[in-house]
């Protein structure tokens, strides 16, 4: 069953562009022209992923995007035509899974839509078994995370962000290779990207983001799951 696409934008123009595009790349498109719309249609027909526009009417796409992170984990692609590097990251920070900058190539943007559902669908980068550091455990071949026995509901790039950790407990990834295997050697975003989904993602998985001790930063490296506690876990004996 082709991936639908739900897609944001005030812009009539626009939207029938991504449309096309989409359409042509073996997607269902269904769109909205402002914020309101938007929430009811993601709520209505659960997309696997929004390409979603920051300037909207009625309610600002960085509301939408607050909204829906806090119910749901679907892909978020932010569109914006603001090229400022910490308004760019403001919607990371909000959980959006990756943004683009207009004015933008349809192909381009298609195959970020592809890359970003590929994180949801699974990663080469998961490990073959379950790990569990601690009170965590990542379970790769069902897609979960659990803490102290609770699912936790992660991004696509947030889970594959834990997988490629999980994949060496104790290795030190840097920014720059962090930000290639989650979005290929060929993106062109900032690597402060990385910063907001780690800051996510400690935001869910450790006891106080402020003193994390799952995911450890490496001043002037990059960043690293703690050994501390690691082991193997047989998912089958859930």
């Amino acid at each position: 069953m082709p991936p639908t696409v739900l897609v944001v934008d005030d812009d009539a123009k626009v939207v029938a562009t991504i449309v096309r595009y989409l359409e042509h790349g073996s997607m269902t498109a269904i769109t909205a022209t402002n914020g309101v719309d938007a929430l009811a249609r993601a709520r209505e027909h659960r997309p696997d992923l929004i390409v979603l526009d920051r300037m909207l009417p009625e309610l600002d796409g960085m509301s939408v995007c607050r909204i829906l992170r806090a119910e749901s984990s679907v892909p978020i692609i932010m569109l914006t035509a603001r090229a400022a590097e910490h308004e760019r990251l403001e919607g990371l920070d909000l959980g959006a899974d990756d943004y683009v900058v207009k004015p933008f190539s349809p192909r381009e943007l298609v195959a970020r839509v592809r890359a970003v559902l590929r994180r949801g669908a699974g990663s080469a980068a998961a490990p073959n078994a379950a790990i569990r550091v601690g009170d965590l455990e990542l379970d790769a071949a069902h897609h979960e995370v659990r803490l102290r026995g609770d699912a936790l509901s992660l991004t696509a790039t947030e889970f594959k962000l834990l997988a490629i950790f999980a994949r060496a407990p104790g290795r030190v990834f840097s920014r720059t290779e962090l930000m290639e295997q989650l979005f290929g050697w060929d993106y062109e975003g900032t690597d402060r990207g990385v910063d907001a989904h780690i800051k996510n993602l400690r935001r869910k998985i450790e006891m106080d983001a402020a003193k994390p001790e799952i995911i450890e930063t490496v001043i002037g490296v990059g960043y690293r799951l703690s050994r501390a506690g690691v082991e193997p876990s047989d998912a089958r004996t859930r």
